[in-house]
This record gives structure tokens, C-alpha cells and sequence, in this order.
């Protein structure tokens, strides 16, 4: 049977790096018999290649090339591909790992569209990862239509016979961006490309020790070399115009442009950052028409244009003033909802931690850096775009699994406003949202555990995000209650110590019981030997729960379920056969989950055992207890207990 995946693994001295790679390709969803997993050695010195042997003699679909280090990824990722027998190549890197359903899900959406190449869903442990291209699942997909240009790693799956037809292999030795060079020509040849963006299939990873390949530090002038190659790419496969303008861009705003800004360019050593800027304008200069630069954001063109007029102190300054620009969001409003999470929040950028001001005249609002006119003059014969983007600022609100990175868009509604402020105006941006625990993680239910809310707003070439909650209107505390949406305990919380939001879906959290202070005998009621206590729980239908109660023999759990009601929600049980005494309280929540959600409530059910129960406050309990086991000794000065026994020894 011809295998449907190969993997293929370049291997350098990845240490103990390489177990979570290896457990998530032995642990793969697609049969054994179905793929095989190629590592190639590239003269790794350390225990690795031991390593790898057994796991091969463990496995049948597991075979393991050594070979002497030829100093990057290029000529192993080649050797797999040579000995890989599969109908599609998977390409992973030994510190990263594969979600367990990847290799399935991918081989099977890219038969079903025809796909030369399948892009699986990324999540950044440490890393930056792609964001837009996995805002939704991409059947048919190409440069021209799909943001493909934003995810030139290697980490795809590709078609063996579609390499093999076009020649298409990773240039070899000691380089840099040979997957720009590998993944540039794959699209543009490609019949067919694939995006996965409703799974989670690759797993980025920096390691601790940060000595992922891609961390190393480059030579300016080495590494551009290099980027050239991929520029020559884009040159053979397509005609000058908007499309080579466009694909030519991605390299100018990462590669370039992005690295004259802010922090980037102010945390390099200052000769180090001369010799970047003369390597980047070097390219710039010899490649680049002005159709690169007219399609890139306002602020990165104001940066391109600096390059271009050679204003390189003017270029530092605007990063000075780049790197003081912070997102920053306010929540406005939390409640739950028809099953909802519903929020509300508004989100602006600041500057030196005040709001960001930009200029109006005729009706636009433009951005204002601070620039000397004369720069200003010199940059304007480039054209670029001062304009602050007004009707494009948009805030996406995202929610993020904290084990794994991964993250999901959330349904925003969006409105923009200027305001008057000072000599300018600011940009508010107010979003209403909502997370719906069933289908949040795209169209999938939330897994089980502490997923984190964010903002990120994209405004004028800005893109940066920022927790959502440490500031909040009044009254929004009174939104953060457990929430019983389709059964499953969902608790937005604020975490210590910032006071950000987030969402506990099935977990055990900190101060569980917070929320639960409130509850007193007062509100319940017990009729017939049933017992109705009011909870402040929203629940969007009749709920199971379980009751447990402690403190009188062995724990006895009782069958309950959590009713809404025109305010919060109503817990019901029946309370039979209780053994004489005082019960504690708690109630389970998701009792059907793997780790079951306890909370304790402030109350004991005294009981007669003779069917009489009366719901009591625990404090009151506790105050019975202590004045029952009698009075405390009192405690005498130590002054006075020695005075005391010399009296009596007389």
C-alpha cells in the first residue's frame, strides 16, 4: 500500500528538545501503516542519534538516516525527501511538534481539494506565528488571494510527485532563508494550496535555551545575499505589475522595513544597526519599484520612504517614537447571554502612556510623527501615505488556550469614532464580542481549561495586542459569574495580579468559591424534603449537578440540577436519608468532566435523622462548635507567671 505522509525531520543536537516532537508523531490520529517518519542526523554530537535508533527499532514506520553535519536544514531536509516514499511530504522541525489529528486532517482536506501544498493551523509557543492566514478554513487558495506570503517556513505538507515534476528541493550548506527560496517556488507552482485553519496542526516552539536556528544572529550582508534568491524566484514566475509588486512587498515589510522600527531597531548594537540599514537599503535601492511600497500600510511607508532618502538619524528618531506606542483596552461590559459570553469594550493606542493624537484637516485624520519639516519634505517626493487609516482600524478579540498558544477569532462588531482632543484626535475603536463555549475554538467547543482574552487592534501599520480587563468600567465585576453554558461550567475571572480576564472552562481556579461569599441560609428553602437555593450561576438550561456533603460519616453525594431563574439561577435537590448531624456543602459542577468542577458553599444542612433538615450558615455552625468545646485558657503576661511561681515556691 503506497503510504499516504511522510515526515520528514531534520535532526541537529535537538537534546531532550526532540520528546515532544517524538511523542506527537508516535501518537499521530493516522494509522502507522499509513505514514512514516524519516529523521535525518545531521552529525548530531550529543545523545540523539542513540536515541533515535531505538525509537526506530521500536517502531516499524520509523527509519533514521545519519549523515556528517552539513551545517544547516537545507541538504536534510533534502535527504528526506529522496528517501521519503509517501504521497505527500510533511516537514517538521525537531523542536516543534504536531497536533495529534495533523497528519489525518491534513492528507484528507488536501486529496479532497486537489492541493499541491496544505498549510495546517499554527500556534507560536514563544514564537510569532501567522495570524490572518488561519482566520478560517481555505480550500482554494493562491498568493493573489490568500495571504500564503505571510507563512514561508517549511513546516507544510507538500505533494511528492508535485516536487519531483517541477524539481523543487531546499538549496543547501550554510545559509539563511533557503524555506523562502523552497516555500516561494511551491507556491507559485502549485495547482492548488490548502489552508487548515479550524485545527491546531503545528506546534512553533522556542526553546529555553534559544538556540532555535532561526534566533541565531545574522550577517546583514550573508542574509540578504540570500533574500535575493527568493526575489529571483518571484521574477521567474511572474511579470512585472501588481502581482511581482505585491508578492515583493511581504520581503520589504519583514525583512526590511520591519526591522528599521521601534524596539527592533534600538535594540541593536549601533554599528550592528548601520550595517543593517545599509544591507536593507542596498536591496531596497536595486529591487523595489515605488508600486512595493504604495501597498503597505502608512507608517510603514513613511519608514520606507526614510530609507529610500537615506534619512537614517531620522529613521532612529521615528523609532523612538514608534517604540513609546502601547494598545490599550478598556471593557466596557460583561454579561452572559442565550449561552453567551456577551462583551463590550473600546481599544485605542497610547504614547508615553497618554492617547495617542493624530492631526485632521479636510476631513482626514492623518497620522503625526514627530518629524522636522525639513525630513517631512524630503520624504513626500516618495508618496508616501500619511493617512491614519481611519475607516480600515479594526480590533479583532481573540481568545488563547494558555497550554497549548492556540487561538481563535471571536465575532466582533466594530465601531469607530474620533474624538476631539487637544491639538488633535484620538481613534476609539468599540467592539462588541461574544464567546460561545460550544463552538468558540472554530466551530469546535472550548477543550477544557484556562483559555486568555485579548484585543488587538490594527490601525495605520500598528498591529499589537493586549489583555482585556485589568481596566474596567463600574459595574462589569458583576458580568464575572460561573456560567453553565451547555452544561459546562465556564468562569470568567480576573487573574492576579493584574486583574486581566480570562475564561476557566472546566478547571479548578484560584478563589473558586469568591463568587459563592454570598450565599446565606436565608436565600434557601427546604419543602417537602427538597431543598431550593438561589446561586449566582447563569444557566442557560436545566443543568446536573451533584451535591456533596462532608463532615457525618462518608461523603454523600446527592443528584441536583441547576434551574435558571429571573435572576442568577436555582439549585435543586432532594435531601433524603441524611444521618443525623451537621453536613458540609459543596456543589459539583460538570460532573460528567474529567476533572469536575467543587465549590464550597458557606453553609451546613443540619440534620435530625428523621427526615428534618434546616439549611444554617457555616459561620454560625463553627461559632456553635467553639463555644461548645469550652472556654479557652486564658493566658497569663510572662512577667506575671514568674511572679506567680515565686509566691509559691514560698
Amino acid at each position: 500500500m503506497t503510504l499516504k505522509v511522510s515526515v520528514v525531520v531534520p535532526v541537529y543536537n535537538p537534546g531532550p528538545y526532540i520528546e515532544d516532537c517524538i511523542e506527537s508523531l508516535v501518537n499521530q490520529s493516522l494509522p502507522a501503516d499509513e505514514f512514516e517518519v524519516v529523521f535525518v542526523d545531521d552529525g548530531s554530537s550529543d545523545e540523539t542519534p542513540a536515541r533515535l535508533d531505538a525509537l526506530a527499532a521500536e517502531h516499524a514506520n520509523v527509519q533514521v538516516i545519519h549523515q556528517e553535519p552539513s551545517g544547516w536544514s537545507g541538504k536534510p531536509r533534502n535527504v528526506g525527501i529522496e528517501a521519503s516514499k509517501g504521497e505527500y511530504v510533511m516537514f517538521v522541525d525537531n523542536d516543534d511538534y504536531l497536533g495529534t489529528e495533523a497528519l489525518e486532517r491534513m492528507y484528507d482536506y488536501g486529496t479532497a481539494n486537489g492541493a499541491d501544498v496544505i498549510i495546517g493551523k499554527m500556534a507560536g509557543k514563544g514564537r510569532p506565528v501567522p495570524l490572518e492566514l488561519f482566520r478560517k478554513n481555505i480550500p482554494v487558495a493562491s498568493v493573489d488571494t490568500a495571504p500564503l506570503m505571510d507563512s514561508l517556513t517549511p513546516h507544510k505538507m507538500v505533494r511528492r510527485e508535485f516536487m519531483d515534476r517541477i524539481g523543487l528541493r531546499f538549496p543547501e550548506g550554510r545559509r539563511r532563508l533557503e524555506d523562502h527560496v523552497f516555500v516561494t517556488e511551491a507556491y507559485l507552482a502549485a495547482a492548488n494550496v490548502s489552508v487548515i485553519g479550524d485545527y491546531l496542526c503545528y506546534y512553533h516552539v522556542k526553546r529555553d535555551d534559544a538556540s532555535n536556528a532561526g534566533f541565531r544572529p545574522i550577517d546583514p550582508v550573508g542574509y540578504f545575499d540570500n533574500l535575493r534568491e527568493a526575489l529571483d524566484v518571484v521574477e521567474r514566475y511572474t511579470e512585472p505589475g501588481r502581482l511581482r509588486d505585491k508578492l515583493y512587498r511581504r520581503w520589504l515589510r519583514n525583512e526590511m522595513v520591519e526591522r528599521m522600527r521601534g524596539r527592533r531597531l534600538l535594540n541593536m548594537d549601533p554599528e550592528y544597526r548601520k550595517e543593517m540599514y545599509d544591507a536593507i537599503r542596498g536591496v531596497v535601492m536595486e529591487r523595489f519599484g515605488p508600486g512595493v511600497d504604495a501597498g503597505m500600510a502608512p507608517t510603514q511607508q513613511v519608514a520606507a520612504a526614510l530609507i529610500r532618502a537615506d534619512r537614517f538619524a531620522d529613521l532612529e528618531a521615528l523609532a523612538e517614537w514608534e517604540s513609546s506606542i502601547k494598545p490599550h483596552g478598556t471593557l466596557d461590559e460583561l454579561s452572559w447571554e442565550d449561552g453567551l459570553l456577551r462583551l463590550a469594550f473600546t481599544a485605542e493606542y497610547q504614547a508615553d502612556e497618554e492617547p495617542l493624537r493624530f492631526t485632521e484637516a479636510d476631513g482626514e485624520v492623518r497620522l503625526a510623527p514627530p518629524l522636522a519639516e525639513d525630513t517631512l519634505e524630503a520624504i513626500r517626493e516618495f508618496g508616501p501615505d500619511t493617512s491614519a487609516w481611519f475607516p480600515k482600524g479594526k480590533v479583532d478579540f481573540v481568545v488563547r488556550e494558555r497550554d497549548t498558544a492556540a487561538e481563535f477569532y471571536q465575532p466582533v462588531e466594530l465601531e469607530r469614532e474620533t474624538v476631539a482632543d487637544g491639538e488633535g484626535v484620538r481613534i476609539l475603536l468599540h467592539g462588541k464580542s461574544s464567546v460561545d463555549p460550544a463552538s468558540a475554538a472554530g466551530g469546535a467547543p472550548l477543550r477544557p481549561g484556562i483559555w486568555d482574552v485579548f484585543v488587538r487592534i490594527s490601525l495605520s501599520g500598528w498591529t499589537k495586542e493586549t489583555r482585556l480587563g485589568s481596566v474596567r468600567a463600574p459595574g462589569v465585576e458583576a458580568g464575572a459569574v460561573l456560567g453553565l453554558a451547555g452544561g459546562r461550567p465556564v468562569l470568567p475571572y480576573w487573574t492576579e495580579p493584574h486583574g486581566n480576564l480570562s475564561l476557566g472552562v472546566e478547571a479548578m481556579l484560584p478563589r473558586a468559591e469568591s463568587g459563592f461569599a454570598g450565599v446565606t441560609a436565608a436565600d434557601a428553602v427546604v419543602d417537602g424534603g427538597r431543598l431550593a437555593l438561589p446561586l449566582p450561576v447563569y444557566a442557560d438550561a436545566p443543568t446536573p449537578a451533584v451535591l456533596r456533603l462532608t463532615g457525618v460519616g462518608e461523603p454523600v453525594e446527592l443528584a441536583a440540577e441547576v434551574v435558571p431563574a429571573a435572576s442568577g439561577a436555582v439549585l435543586e435537590a432532594a435531601l433524603d436519608g441524611l444521618a443525623a448531624g451537621n453536613h458540609k456543602v459543596a456543589v459539583v459542577f460538570g460532573s460528567g468532566a474529567e476533572k469536575p468542577r467543587k465549590v464550597a458553599l458557606p453553609l451546613v444542612l443540619t440534620a435530625d435523622g428523621q427526615g428534618s433538615v434546616v439549611v444554617r450558615d457555616k459561620a454560625e455552625v463553627d461559632g456553635e462548635s467553639k463555644r461548645a468545646s469550652g472556654k479557652p485558657k486564658a493566658s497569663l503576661p510572662r512577667r506575671a507567671v514568674r511572679k506567680l511561681r515565686r509566691i509559691l515556691r514560698g
